[in-house]
């Protein structure tokens, strides 16, 4: 679901609304990494709102619990019967 606030909200509430001074920031590549995806769906997440980020010069900054909650969100269990 995306999440639509002020980037600088988003960002807080990503964060969990830690001190942004004590957030754990990953760069699209770490993101990457860590999903196991390429850098170009992370752009696509950080773009549609569905990941917050920072912009810093002309990269982006993902605040590293916006990751781990993005996963938990979007895990798909299997129920058994």
């Amino acid at each position: 679901m995306p999440v639509m606030c002020g980037r600088f909200r988003c960002v807080m509430a990503a964060a969990g609304e830690r001190p942004l001074n004590e957030v754990q920031f990953l760069t699209v590549a770490e993101v990457a990494s860590v999903m196991r995806v390429s850098k170009m769906t992370v752009y696509r997440l950080v773009h549609s709102g569905h990941l917050p980020a920072i912009r810093v010069g002309r990269s982006f900054r993902v605040p590293e619990q916006a990751v781990h909650e993005y996963l938990r969100e979007s895990y798909v269990g299997v129920e058994s019967a």
